[in-house]
């Protein structure tokens, strides 16, 4: 047994409902079922703030608070303190008092970090195993956020700077650092100024192949009362990246298919969507739903999926999400980064506007070729991409190994 393990999470990892979420929900599952695991995570919304019992129901103890820091706030901080706002709008008093005691009072073998911003809880004198998952390089996203320039070009590039240091920090810290695949692990190896040392893998995300499972939910009836033909786009939608995809599809993509395809309906589905995308719902196509209860009957009723990313970073759950409900899935070359899948087989790739739209039409205009792409995204997710199969590593990541083999011959 490595002792009792401490789990701590920038987001309350229930429901598994976004793309990080959805990580740290599976792998506090199978930490739990390894070692007894105290949690310590933060709340955003009411809605998380509800999930205490579900966490209490997986966690020996834990502490879940409200993260109620106004982000000018934190921003004033991580000038004053010349840290990155992902910090100081992480930092919680009561947060930092709950680790302190749960390490003086618990025989705590393994402090397990998930997401860069978590790294500031764990004490310089802890002696035990240290994991952190950073999931992706978020130092390069926020760099790539400033080369585009416009009026927070200087905060990214700043933001980005100042990650790149905790993240490398960070990585010496730990025992070993994790990455969502080979491709961010090799780019954060490459940025590092002092790589000695430093123990990085991949431990690739998974999909739950029961849930998103196109025979278990039917289509969403406004979608299939209508011709269509239907394109979906998921996720958090006040969260850069996809708000630039969906405008991108809006504004260059779905006015092309829309001449090919007048009935064509682009369909906006995520929480939190941004005015600028609000204000396109009703027109020339575009649907924009906000927050719905389940992305799965929006994606069964999908003729198509799209992902255009223009930044992305890690695996993108959206994707594997699609496949296993056997949608095709137009994607561009980020959106695909580290999905071990084929193009032209299990997802259809393209960089630009012309080759996104021309896959797209391709698939629209050949039904059988659309369905046959989606059987075989569905069977490529099952037979790869499982959560069962993906946390395998976890139990040597976190010093179990032996005490379970020891545990499973008694």
């Amino acid at each position: 047994m490595p002792g009792e393990i401490l789990f701590l999470a920038h987001r309350v990892p229930f429901p598994p409902d976004r793309g990080d979420k959805i990580r740290s929900h599976h792998l506090l599952k199978r930490l739990a079922e390894i070692a007894p695991v105290h949690v310590g995570c933060l709340a955003e919304t009411d809605g998380d703030m509800a999930q205490e019992s579900e966490l209490a129901e997986i966690a020996r103890s834990h502490f879940l608070a409200r993260r109620a820091k106004p982000l000018p706030l934190a921003g004033i901080e991580a000038l004053a303190r010349g840290l990155p706002v992902s910090l100081t709008a992480f930092d919680h008093a009561g947060l930092r008092r709950w680790v302190a005691a749960t390490l003086a009072e618990r025989p705590i073998g393994t402090v397990f970090v998930f997401s860069g911003q978590m790294g500031q809880y764990v004490p310089a004198d802890f002696g035990g195993r240290v994991v952190v998952d950073l999931c992706d390089v978020d130092s390069a996203k926020f760099e790539a956020y400033g080369k585009q320039g416009g009026p927070r070009a200087w905060i990214d590039r700043r933001e980005g700077r100042l990650l790149a240091r905790e993240e490398e920090r960070l990585a010496h810290r730990a025992h070993c650092t994790l990455f969502v695949s080979k491709a961010e692990a090799a780019l954060f190896r490459s940025r590092l100024r002092s790589p000695a040392g430093v123990r990085i893998e991949a431990l690739r995300n998974g999909i739950d192949t029961t849930t998103f499972d196109p025979v278990a939910v039917a289509p969403h009836p406004e979608l299939a009362a209508e011709p269509g033909p239907h394109l979906v786009f998921t996720g958090q939608m006040d969260y850069a990246p996809n708000v630039t995809a969906a405008l991108r599809t809006a504004e260059r993509l779905l006015p092309a298919i829309r001449r090919a395809h007048p009935g064509a309906t682009f369909h906006v589905v995520g929480r939190a969507p941004v005015p600028q995308l609000r204000r396109l719902d009703g027109r020339n196509g575009i649907r924009v739903w906000g927050e719905v209860p389940d992305v799965r009957p929006f994606l069964v009723a999908a003729d198509a999926v799209l992902a255009p990313l223009e930044i992305a970073r890690g695996i993108q759950n959206k994707v594997l999400e699609a496949m296993a409900m056997a949608r095709p899935v137009v994607l561009s070359p980020e959106a695909a980064t580290g999905i071990d899948a084929r193009d032209g087989e299990h997802f259809a790739v393209a960089a630009h506007d012309q080759a996104l739209i021309d896959r797209a039409l391709a698939l629209l205009q050949d039904a059988t070729a659309a369905a046959t792409m989606g059987v075989a995204a569905r069977r490529y997710v099952v037979e790869h991409q499982g959560w069962a199969a993906m946390l395998v590593p976890l139990s040597e990541i976190v010093g179990a190994r032996g005490a379970e083999a020891r545990r499973d011959a008694a």
